[in-house]
């Protein structure tokens, strides 16, 4: 037998043991594998951050793994988005990122949750009962809803904040949500969670890690097919048709070097938090 095919055969053995898994393994220890393999992780959001997010967590041994989103590839999610290829305009986000993570990890349980996340769909989502959540949420309604059903749930989770209008990946910092900076998006849920949601004013954390930049969001420029008719976004199309290009009064520019980055500290946060990690 080779190594290549003794490799191979490994992969079936407990995770304690993947080959596939080993690098990661040799961070977090037979134990941390274990906690990672029976941990099961919803990501509510599959944009820019949110598909890093989920795909650095399957990487990372997570057992069971629900993807939440209801919106269709969009050519514009070409810049940022895991699932935004050739072929895949039109289709669900959903399906083409699990399909994709099926094949990082065939022995994990990837679900696919064709839903927007808000008030009315909130309880069906979570009967799932996952371990942690990644909220990646660009809705500030639903971003807040679900982070107050997360606070009063018990359940951990991860809020990824504005990403957009950013060039610097290093300015990423994580810190609790009631203490972030310069962060429009954070600030606007804060207020809304302690007005509406009941969250502790003043100094009092609440509870919840942040993903945020300290580099101030840069305005959007006008592109030459802004006036005229060169562009026309394929988005628009029955319950998708408000959250199109065409709809919104102002889109700020992205770079999925951020988003990205955004995600995958997300990604570290749960990872850390399931495995134990401590540095030694």
């Amino acid at each position: 037998m080779t190594l290549a095919q003794d490799n191979l055969g490994m992969v079936e053995d407990e995770y304690r043991l993947h080959r596939r898994f080993d690098r990661i393994g040799r961070l977090v220890g037979d134990d941390g594998m274990a906690s990672l393999l029976n941990a099961r992780v919803m990501v509510v959001g599959l944009g820019g951050v949110g598909s890093f997010a989920a795909e650095a967590l399957a990487r990372s041994g997570i057992g069971t793994l629900d993807l939440v989103d209801f919106d269709l590839v969009c050519i514009t999610n070409s810049n940022r988005q895991l699932q935004a290829m050739k072929g895949t305009i039109g289709k669900p986000k959903v399906d083409i990122l699990a399909e994709r993570l099926r094949l990082i990890n065939p022995q994990a349980t990837v679900n696919a949750v064709k839903f927007f996340y808000n008030e009315r769909t909130s309880e069906q989502i979570l009967e799932a009962q996952p371990d942690y959540i990644v909220d990646a949420i660009d809705n500030i309604t639903a971003k807040c809803y679900l982070l107050a059903t997360c606070r009063q749930r018990g359940i951990p989770v991860v809020c990824s904040t504005g990403a957009s209008g950013r060039m610097d990946p290093t300015s990423i910092s994580v810190a609790d949500l009631s203490r972030t900076k310069i962060d429009p998006l954070a600030r606007d849920t804060r207020k809304i969670l302690r007005q509406q949601y009941g969250f502790p004013e003043g100094k009092k954390k609440f509870g919840i890690p942040a993903v945020y930049s300290t580099e101030e969001p840069a305005q959007p420029r006008e592109l030459t097919y802004d006036n005229g008719q060169g562009f026309k976004c394929v988005c628009p199309g029955g319950k998708n048709e408000f959250h199109s290009c065409d709809q919104r009064a102002i889109i700020y520019g992205t770079a999925g070097f951020v988003t990205g980055a955004f995600g995958l500290t997300c990604a570290s946060v749960v990872v850390k938090h399931l495995s134990k990690f401590t540095s030694a």
